[in-house]
This record gives structure tokens, sequence and C-alpha cells, in this order.
């Protein structure tokens, strides 16, 4: 059945139209804004949805009773922070492990990583060797503890509780291909470190 709209009235936009108009629209834009202007519809929205709901489940064993538990800090960003489990006092020159007092069973497909957290230097002057550590999935049996590898640039002293480091997770990246080309055909930028220092 034909409708007839009023004087002055709109027409009707029907859902299929707008999405052409749109990706018409995306096609304009520059390739670096694409993806991130680009409308989402279906169970593509509802996976994003989801996505941002979603929750993972970190299985940790104490091995401490006198370590806090693990928690976030409110409004201090998504890393959590790890304690020494134990008390140790370190030479400056000396390389060490300080224990965590936990191990843990990673969410399938993730991996950890572990670094010093911004204070750890001008407090204790530590550093971390291998930062950041990385621990994948398949470290996770009841005596898999986690150790933080420092080096002291002086003397210094750990105690039980001391927040050391800190970690978050993240999943594995994609299984990649290796490609041999004679040429990767892109502008070269300068070099290492070409940018600059101001």
């Amino acid at each position: 059945m034909h409708r007839t709209r009023k004087a002055g009235q709109e027409p009707e936009k029907s859902p299929g139209r707008c999405k052409m108009a749109a990706r018409r629209r995306i096609r304009l834009l520059p390739k670096h804004q694409r993806r991130m202007e680009e409308p989402r519809w279906g169970s593509e929205a509802r996976d994003e949805g989801r996505t941002e709901k979603m929750e993972e489940k970190l299985k940790v064993r104490y091995h401490s009773k006198e370590i806090e538990k693990l928690t976030y800090i409110e409004g201090k960003g998504d890393w959590i922070d790890l304690r020494s489990a134990e008390e140790r006092k370190i030479k400056k020159g000396e390389f060490c492990r300080i224990s965590l007092g936990i191990s843990v069973e990673l969410p399938r497909g993730y991996e950890m990583l572990v670094a010093p957290r911004s204070s750890t230097f001008q407090n204790f002057g530590l550093i971390q060797p291998n930062s950041p550590g990385v621990v994948d999935e398949s470290y996770c049996g009841d005596n898999d503890i986690l150790m933080m590898p420092v080096y002291a640039l002086r003397d210094t002293e750990i105690h039980i509780n001391d927040r050391i480091c800190q970690f978050r997770i993240l999943r594995h990246q994609p299984r990649l291909c290796f490609e041999e080309v004679e040429s990767l055909e892109n502008e070269d930028r300068g070099g290492f470190g070409a940018t600059g220092i101001r």
C-alpha cells in the first residue's frame, strides 16, 4: 500500500538506506579513521556490548598468610599490585629473586606481564633486569610461585607486603605467518631513535 505524506513532512528512512548512506560516508574518510568511525549492526554490535561486561577468572594460591590479597586500587587503572612475601636485605650490585607469595592459573588464551611499579626504583633502588617479565599460561602449578628478579643499585631492604611490582594479563597475539619480501615498499622513518629527544 502506498503511503502519502503531509506537506513539509520528512520522508521515512529505511534501515537499509541508512546503512548504505553510512557506508558511503565511511569510504570518504581517510584510511586511519575508517575502522574507528565504522558503524556496527547485528551480531557484531551485540558481541561488542558483551565484551565490555566480560570478566575472566584468575585462580590464585597464596603461599603466605601475611601478604594482603590481590585487589584493584580504585581509580588507579587496571594494573594490579604484587607484594613481597619475604624480608630481604640486598647489597648494592647484588642480584636476587624476591618471592611474591602466589601461584596463579591464568585464563585460557592469556599471558601475564609483570613490571616494576613507578615508585620501585625511587623507594628501593631496585630495577627489574628482564622488565617486563612474561608469565605464560603453562606456568600454573601449585609451586610455580611468581618471583620478581631484581638488581640493586644501592643497599636496600624489602619487607613483607611492600608493593614492589604490578601485573596485568593480555590475550595471546594471533599466530603469525612470516612472509619474506625483497622490499617493504614503505618510506624509511630515519632509523632507530630518529624522532629526536624533544
